[in-house]
């Protein structure tokens, strides 16, 4: 399944190379987890202040169906002198990847309750 993907930049100049490292991200999670239905990532630079550091916020919102929106944010203060940005969405997708495989776990266990609950009792007078 195909994942319809969004990318939204506020205080961050667009970058192709960047839509693009976050799309092969997006295809990661996909592997993941395939109930995976929207992804919606925003770049954000808020503090935009000469005596104060850049921070970058990455929020990723994935939709999953018959549940709740998967929501991950994260920060990372920027650094001039290196690739912060990058950095900065590798953080954040993985701990996405790790929220997709708890709540694929969850998925999975209520599955298994849910069909132990739906045996027949053997109680009721079968058998003799």
């Amino acid at each position: 399944m195909r994942t319809h993907t969004e990318v939204h930049f506020h205080g961050i100049e667009r970058s192709e190379a960047i839509e693009t490292r976050i799309r092969e991200k997006v295809s990661k999670l996909e592997r993941h987890f395939q109930r995976i239905t929207r992804c919606r990532v925003v770049l954000e630079a808020p503090h935009r202040n000469a005596l104060r550091p850049l921070i970058y916020q990455i929020k990723i919102e994935l939709d999953v169906p018959s549940r709740r929106p998967i929501v991950v944010c994260h920060e990372r203060p920027a650094n001039p002198n290196s690739d912060e940005l990058g950095l900065a969405i590798r953080d954040a997708f993985e701990a996405a990847i790790r929220k997709v495989e708890d709540t694929s776990r969850k998925i999975g266990q209520r599955g298994k309750t849910e069909r132990g609950r739906r045996r027949p009792s053997r109680a009721n007078g079968s058998g003799a």
